[in-house]
């Protein structure tokens, strides 16, 4: 089994990788089906950026910006989930069409939208949290290990989506990397993921272009910068298909379905069935 892929479409001015690009209703439709095009199981629109010192925008805003897209891409076949810490956000995408509600705050930021979650019947993803974007760094600290920590956090979260009445089928859990998180913290969960595993529910991780990659790939000018982390994304979402994670959120899905493609071949191989060009009799050499 592959994981899925979730290709980012964010609909804001300042979103760390991509801010802007897809601030335009139309061009954030024609962008989410290229990615679609691209091998994209579903599409995440976002609204307001958690990049680190982002402020929130107005709920009004917010609404602008993602109902319209997700109106639009859900209306063309799209499987859409709409990235949002607020219940109106939530009710409004749900109502245009989503089917998946991406909450990184886990239900934290506004608890109300766990129950309009569950009363649409839709998928919640509750992330690891612990606040706001304009603060989260004053908060990665772990004194007990960021494993231990985060898997504690997150089963309080489970409890309360569970409680609020979404199905445990449709709970989906994700480690939260970069928030509120330093950069060691992110390879301690990564390689901890089996414990995160253990609470009982699929595994979202969305580590495409972040900091710490940027850092990992440092040169003597600094991290390297976001559009130069491609090819570390797509390493990641090879290793998490490895660790068997439900679904990788990135922003360049050709980069990861090209990995994903390549290990299903490998292990057809391994596995003695015949691969995507057996017909072939010779293959050319450069």
């Amino acid at each position: 089994m592959r994981p899925l892929l979730m290709g980012v479409v964010n609909v804001t001015p300042d979103s760390f990788s991509d801010g802007g690009r897809w601030a335009d209703p139309e061009r954030a439709v024609a962008h989410g089906l290229a990615l679609v095009a691209d091998g994209a199981d579903l599409l995440d629109i976002g609204g307001e950026s958690t990049r680190p010192g982002a402020t929130r925008p107005l709920l009004a805003e917010e609404l602008d910006r993602v109902v319209p897209v997700i109106r639009e891409l859900a209306a063309a076949g799209v499987t859409v989930s709409v990235d949002t810490m607020r219940a109106e956000v939530a009710e409004a995408a749900l109502a245009a069409g989503a089917t998946v509600v991406n909450d990184v705050s886990g239900g934290l930021a506004d608890p109300r939208v766990l129950a309009v979650t569950a009363e649409a019947g839709a998928t919640y993803v509750a992330m690891h949290w612990r606040a706001h974007a304009d603060r989260m760094t004053d908060f990665a600290d772990y004194p007990r290990g960021v494993v231990t920590e985060v898997a504690e956090e997150l089963a309080v979260r489970r409890d309360a989506a569970l409680a609020a009445g979404i199905a445990p089928e449709r709970l989906v859990l994700d480690p939260g990397l970069g928030f509120a998180k330093a950069a060691h913290h992110n390879w301690e969960l990564l390689a901890g993921l089996g414990r995160l595993d253990e609470l009982g529910h699929r595994l979202l991780v969305g580590a495409s272009r972040k900091t710490f990659l940027g850092r990992l790939l440092a040169g003597p000018e600094g991290p390297r910068p976001v559009d130069g982390r491609e090819h570390a994304t797509a390493a990641l979402t090879l290793m998490l298909a490895e660790a068997g994670v439900w679904c990788v959120r990135v922003h360049d899905v050709r980069a990861s379905r090209d990995v994903l493609a390549v290990r299903e071949a490998w292990r057809g191989a391994a596995d003695g069935a015949a691969g995507p060009d057996a017909s072939t009799t010779g293959e050319e050499q450069a």
